[in-house]
């Protein structure tokens, strides 16, 4: 099963109510996956030469402190720091490589989520409802956001193996589907110096396009090759600092549905999760064709 929500606004009027409309989107679409949720957020990006970087730790009452110190030695200066239940959101003048370098030395015990200018991704085993709860989803401001509630029918339900999952500078990939060759795509992109934290073959589909894009790929070039590349059925909703992206295989027999207003362009497993968005009646709805690339691009 599984339930994919997205909701990318094009323009600044809706920024302010992202989180309420996107948590409503997410809510609806527990009874496809309540093992866990995830959500990916974008916006409130950090200053230039800075990076927002998103870590978790099994602990609710963790002490980030002791992190952010080890932090500051390093960089010569305090992270800004913001704590939500067990994930905290540093922001840091830093280098991706020597901040993930540094973590991964002194701090095994907390997972990377996520690392670039405007991302914050937050994930938990639970039910939708719970981690909208838990994150105050409803909240949140941005100008594009990406959910996954997940049913675990193929791997143990682990915070760390539930969705979106990020492996390069501000994307993000959620997926409903299966892929049949992703064993041997992790070990083709490791050599690469793809990192995989988990087993999940959703992982591998972020890192295949985190690969094509480093090497100098637009995202809708990267998964224009994905549907030579991935075997298996998959819908895949991507995004990144400034885009947004739909995919799906070519037999198509994962659900989805698209929505397009002036002010915005919303994706969903299942319409009722967009009949919970203004101006919902006006929009133009249609279900994505297989094997063709949907991308949209915020312009400043």
């Amino acid at each position: 099963m599984c339930g994919i929500v997205g909701l990318f606004l094009k323009t600044t009027r809706l920024e302010n109510q992202l989180g309420l409309h996107f948590s409503r989107m997410l809510a609806t679409m527990a009874s496809r996956g309540p093992d866990s949720s995830g959500i990916a957020v974008y916006g409130n990006p950090a200053s230039s030469g800075s990076l927002k970087v998103t870590l978790q730790h099994p602990m609710e009452d963790f002490d980030w402190s002791v992190v952010a110190e080890n932090l500051s030695r390093r960089f010569s200066r305090l992270p800004v720091v913001r704590v939500i239940s067990t994930h905290a959101v540093f922001t840091l003048a830093a280098r991706e490589d020597e901040v993930r370098a540094l973590l991964e030395k002194m701090h095994p015990d907390v997972t990377i989520m996520s690392v670039g200018t405007n991302i914050e991704i937050m994930k938990e085993v639970g039910t939708p409802e719970s981690v909208i709860a838990r994150f105050k989803v409803e909240r949140m401001t941005g100008t594009h956001a990406i959910g996954h509630t997940r049913m675990a029918t193929e791997s143990a339900v682990t915070t760390q193996g539930s969705h979106p999952f990020s492996t390069g500078f501000d994307l993000c990939l959620v997926h409903n589907g299966s892929l049949s060759n992703h064993s041997r795509l992790r070990e083709n992109l490791r050599r690469e110096g793809i990192i995989f934290r988990t087993d999940n073959d959703s992982e591998v589909a972020a890192g295949y396009l985190t690969s094509h894009i480093r090497n100098g790929e637009t995202l809708s070039s990267a998964l224009t090759h994905a549907l030579d590349d991935l075997d298996g059925f998959y819908t895949f909703t991507v995004g990144t600092s400034d885009g947004f992206a739909v995919l799906r295989d070519r037999i198509a027999c994962k659900p989805a549905i698209l929505a397009e207003t002036d002010d915005y362009v919303a994706m969903a497993s299942e319409y009722r999760a967009l009949a919970v968005l203004p101006g919902i009646s006006e929009a133009k709805l249609w279900e994505p064709e297989p094997a063709t690339v949907y991308s949209w691009r915020r312009t400043p």
